[in-house]
């Protein structure tokens, strides 16, 4: 089984674990927080950091990888170095990811999610009918595979991902800082236990709020970020499509990236509490916060 660590989610900075519970390893996605609050929230979750066997890296924004370097070398003092994915793109693209390629093992990460259910890129380890996505970009690490499927954001390159248990199948999908749900997005969505959706902004309190208009504009294009009637709309198709197919509802759905500024935590988390009524399936709803830590399991 797998477990979701939220350290952090919003603007200010992002970072998430993903645990085998079996095993008590893990992957980092993410890493915008200082390394003071990485350890602290790591502790409180219960998870040791010297587990982490990868990280993962959605883009190249500073809310995501500023705190990369410093938690890097906090790690090696400890004896863990693990390797980071990154696409190439943002590396060139990002001062903090390119000095962490310079002193640390920084590889190519690249878009490899087929249809959930497609057995055409199947890995043997992965045969039977647990069998989701595979493909040339998925990597295994501590007793998961993770694949990571585009996003539309305006960002050198931007991903999402499909966690996947190897030993019983447990799946978790990890979705933020996209404007729209694509293709790949929505394949890998589907099926899964624990779903991080993003839910960033109410419309109307963008368009009232205290941005540029040039910010609000960004932000509510297709390159920008979900808004909760958005990430609401996915959900219940997601739902209606799982159910169709046979497959697994989601059992706990967390609101991602929520804004301080343009939404309200309890309004992002009763929006997708409504979507979720509306299409009979009454999974556990969560927030991943900008301060505090948000764990599910």
């Amino acid at each position: 089984m797998l477990a979701l660590h939220v350290l952090a989610s919003g603007s200010s900075g992002n970072a998430a674990v993903v645990e085998n519970t079996a095993t008590g390893a893990g992957v980092l996605i993410d890493c915008g927080i200082c390394k003071r609050d990485f350890l602290n929230r790591c502790d409180e979750a219960g998870f040791d950091p010297g587990r982490i066997q990868a990280m993962f890296v959605t883009h190249e924004h500073s809310d995501h990888v500023k705190g990369l370097g410093v938690v890097l070398r906090g790690l090696a003092k400890i004896g863990n170095v693990p390797p980071v994915f990154a696409a190439g793109a943002c590396t060139a693209n990002s001062s903090a990811l390119a000095k962490a390629a310079e002193a640390f093992d920084v590889r190519e990460l690249t878009t490899a999610c087929a249809p959930a259910g497609s057995r055409d890129m199947a890995s043997a380890a992965f045969d039977g009918a647990t069998v989701h996505t595979a493909g040339p970009g998925a990597i295994e690490a501590a007793g998961m595979r993770i694949v990571p499927f585009a996003t539309s954001h305006d960002a050198a390159a931007s991903f999402g991902f499909r966690i996947e248990d190897a030993a019983d199948g447990d799946a978790i999908g990890y979705l933020t800082d996209s404007g729209i749900v694509t293709a790949q997005a929505h394949a890998a969505l589907r099926d899964v236990r624990i779903l991080a959706l993003e839910s960033n902004h109410d419309p109307k309190m963008l368009a009232a709020g205290p941005y540029p208009y040039v910010i609000k504009q960004r932000i509510a294009s297709n390159s920008g970020h979900l808004s909760n009637g958005q990430a609401a709309a996915e959900l219940g198709t997601l739902v209606a499509e799982s159910r169709t197919a046979g497959q697994r509802l989601p059992q706990t759905v967390v609101a991602m990236h929520v804004s301080q500024n343009n939404n309200d935590y309890s309004l992002a988390r009763r929006t997708l509490e409504a979507a979720l009524g509306e299409a009979d399936c009454y999974a556990e709803t969560l927030c991943g916060y900008q301060a505090r830590l948000t764990t599910a399991r």
